[in-house]
């Protein structure tokens, strides 16, 4: 299936910083809520535990919508075979608007200009499985919680489009 981007008024990415941990881990919390609620599997202080565990300000931007803090995507770049999109997450009262998508985009077209492919995992249940499916994601593995997927290096070796 091939996902047409939709193009979203003043979105943008902007670096994240070590002092902004509190405000993701409340972004992140709120995104994941339903999804962790569905499973059994919401814990305030396992949210915090996993996300301090990877959090990388150098790796991490925030999504600002019209200038506001509306969620953050980070990507490990320096893998050897793939980036690792490690978390994206949108707060609810902007999803639904093609943010994510457009912040998807933006990091494949990244990740093809270095011919790098991009690994994601997403938690069984999820809404997000089928918003990685539709951006050309291809299931690699099941765990007990969660779904392993790889999008495969798309474009040329000049880093010009497919």
């Amino acid at each position: 299936m091939v996902y047409h981007e939709r193009v979203v008024e003043g979105l943008s990415l902007a670096p994240a910083g070590e002092g902004d941990f509190e405000a993701l881990l409340a972004l992140r919390m709120a995104a994941m809520r339903e999804s962790l609620e569905k499973v059994g599997r919401f814990d305030p202080q396992r949210a915090r535990e996993r996300l301090s565990r990877g959090y990388l300000p150098a790796y991490t931007r925030h999504i600002l919508l019209k200038g506001e803090l509306v969620g953050f995507v980070v990507v490990v770049v320096p893998r050897e075979h793939d980036w690792l999109l490690d978390h994206l997450y949108i707060h609810p009262s902007a999803q639904g608007q093609g943010i994510g998508s457009g912040v998807l985009a933006q990091v494949l077209r990244e990740a093809d200009a270095q011919r790098k492919a991009v690994s994601v995992t997403a938690l069984k249940h999820s809404d997000a499985n089928r918003f990685y499916l539709r951006h050309g994601f291809v299931l690699q593995a099941e765990g007990e919680w969660d779904l392993y997927y790889l999008r495969s290096a798309r474009g040329r070796a000049d880093g010009v489009g497919a």
